[in-house]
């Protein structure tokens, strides 16, 4: 708990405020001792996140594969599509779905605190970087909330809490 005159953190049992010395009018619990933190505020939002990006990579990965067995599928004759065309998107295709199973891979480990959701996290956060508009957003709002060093000890917290 924090004082309301002047901000201070505040002990359990303690009747003056140590910095201010305003009288403290009831006990000072111990539950509400530590602030709410970035992690614990933002982990929620951020696991959906991920789970609605990556089914919009399905999407776009389903759509590529389609379109390179169909249109750019090899043997179209003479005035066919070049030949490089079908392999390179199928494995576009493949990369994107790739990703997308990884993507919900981390947004199933981040709802559930799982320790190691927290580093698939920031390298998806990293790749997703370069995936204008909606990658780019998400990255940085990962790389925002769990780079920190403090934000790394806050989720080994949250991660342990929920393990016992």
């Amino acid at each position: 708990m924090f004082c309301d005159g002047c901000g201070a953190t505040l002990q359990a049992g303690q009747s003056f405020c140590s910095k201010c010395g305003k009288q403290l009018l009831g006990p000072v619990p111990v539950s509400l001792a530590q602030p709410r933190g970035r992690v614990r505020d933002h982990i929620q939002l951020l696991g959906i996140l991920w789970l609605a990006v990556s089914a919009l990579n399905v999407l776009g990965g389903v759509i590529l594969t389609i379109v390179a067995n169909t249109i750019f599928s090899p043997g179209r004759g003479i005035a066919g599509p070049p030949a490089f065309l079908h392999p390179l998107l199928s494995t576009l295709g493949t990369l994107i779905l790739a990703k997308a199973a990884l993507g919900f891979f981390t947004g199933w480990g981040l709802t559930q605190r799982e320790p190691w959701a927290r580093v698939l996290a920031l390298v998806l956060a990293f790749v997703s970087l370069f995936n204008v508009p909606f990658g780019t957003a998400l990255g940085v709002y990962t790389l925002w909330v769990l780079m920190p060093a403090t934000s790394e000890e806050e989720y080994e917290v949250l991660s342990s809490a929920r393990a016992a």
